[in-house]
């Protein structure tokens, strides 16, 4: 019974360590970088005029959706990272100029802001807990993480507005 006891102890052991060797900080870079292309791909597809597409009245348009993914690249960032937004909270989803290169400018400048303050995080950083929008424990690394979540989930999101304006979605780039 003693063997098992230990069996499972250095099984417990060794699979806390494989959850540690997590994403690092230039993988996660690598990472932003990727979806950063794969976005400027989405704004790219889209003419001008669907920019203001909805696909039901009550949905954000096109321009709002990847503006809303700006908002919270913005917002998780500056809570994982401590670095002050240059945008209030929601902010960007508000503009008044929804213009294809206004909120191609800006949707980009979200992911440049998310990658030069990853870039300047260490490894022990990542691990460092924080209260993310003073609601939620957990590390920056998986506050990043969630960030991450979130920009993918409204960029696919997008791919149901591409079709409605008879655009092919870009193909997909995992790696």
């Amino acid at each position: 019974m003693k063997l098992k006891s230990l069996v499972i102890a250095l099984c417990l052991i060794a699979g806390s360590q494989l959850v540690k060797a997590q994403v690092t900080v230039t993988d996660m870079v690598k990472e932003w970088e990727r979806s950063k292309a794969y976005t400027q791909e989405y704004l790219d597809a889209m003419p001008e005029s669907g920019y203001a597409l909805k696909p039901t009245p009550e949905m954000r348009s096109f321009a709002e959706q990847v503006l809303h993914l700006s908002d919270a690249n913005y917002g998780f960032t500056s809570a994982a990272t401590g670095t002050k937004s240059p945008f209030g909270q929601g902010e960007l989803e508000k503009i008044s100029d929804k213009s294809k290169a206004n909120v191609t400018k800006l949707v980009l400048g979200s992911y440049d802001f998310v990658i030069e303050n990853i870039k300047k995080m260490t490894e022990a950083q990542l691990d460092e807990t924080t209260k993310l929008f003073g609601r939620f424990d957990m590390t920056k690394r998986m506050a990043l993480a969630k960030a991450f979540e979130h920009q993918a989930h409204h960029r696919g999101q997008t791919t149901v507005y591409l079709r409605l304006a008879g655009v092919k979605p870009p193909q997909e780039k995992l790696f």
